[in-house]
This record gives C-alpha cells, structure tokens and sequence, in this order.
C-alpha cells in the first residue's frame, strides 16, 4: 500500500445549533492503521460550521503527513454534497470554509469524499462528542 494515501473519517458536534462545538478525525494508512487522531473544542459554531472545521483540520494533519491521496468520509449528507459540487454553498457562513477544503484539496494529486451512515464513523463522532464534553478543551 501506498503510504502516501491516507483514508480520513472525520465528524462535527455543536450543542445548540449554534452552540459550544467540536471536531473529531482519525486518520488512517493504507493498511488500515491509525496514524492521527483529532479531537478538540472550536468554540461557537454550527453543525455544518463544525463539519467543515473537521475536515480542514483532518486535511491540514494530512499535508502535514505528506499525503498525496485522501479518502475521505463524512456523515454529512450536505457538505458531501456541497464538496462533490451536487449542491451549492448558499450560506455565506460556510463559503470560505469550502473554499479552504477546496485549497487544502487543490495541493492532493487525489482526493475524494463520500458520505458514510453515522454508524461507520463512529470513531470520529466519539473523538467530536469526547472534546465537545470536556471543559477544558
């Protein structure tokens, strides 16, 4: 396996909607072994807000770990969406947050991201739900 590629599950929490919010990833290799784990509280945001919060710091650890493929997955259905290019970005808050995903993905020789059932991205939503419950952050 190539370790240049990395398969990313990534999740965001907010309490409130907007609320406290917090990201969760984990990072894999091409065999299947965790090589970064992401989990920390990002303030006030929404859902979507937090979503997107979780996939840039996810794709930031992955430059920063030299890859050069990501496989992403994601158990939101809109900023899935969103990032195939199926819906557009209509709230102005979450323009310049896909327009980074789309800056961090523009320097990838591959990227692809597909949305998975919350249930086959535990991992991450446990690591967003862990930071969210800390109160130190």
């Amino acid at each position: 396996m190539n370790p240049k590629r990395l398969l990313i599950y990534s999740d965001g929490a907010s309490q409130g909607n907007p609320g406290p919010a917090a990201i969760g990833a984990v990072i894999e290799d091409g065999r299947g072994k965790v090589v970064s784990r992401i989990s920390r509280r990002i303030g006030h945001a929404t859902n979507n807000q937090a979503e997107y919060a979780a996939i840039i710091a996810a794709l930031e650890e992955a430059v920063r770990l030299g890859a050069e493929e990501v496989e992403l997955r994601a158990d939101s259905e809109l900023v899935v969406k969103q990032l195939n290019g199926r819906y557009k970005v209509k709230k102005a808050t979450l323009r310049p947050l896909y327009q980074k995903v789309v800056r961090l993905t523009g320097s990838l020789k591959a990227f692809s991201i597909t949305h998975v059932p919350r249930t086959q991205n535990r991992e991450a939503d446990r690591l967003a739900n862990k930071a969210l419950a800390s109160r130190g952050g």
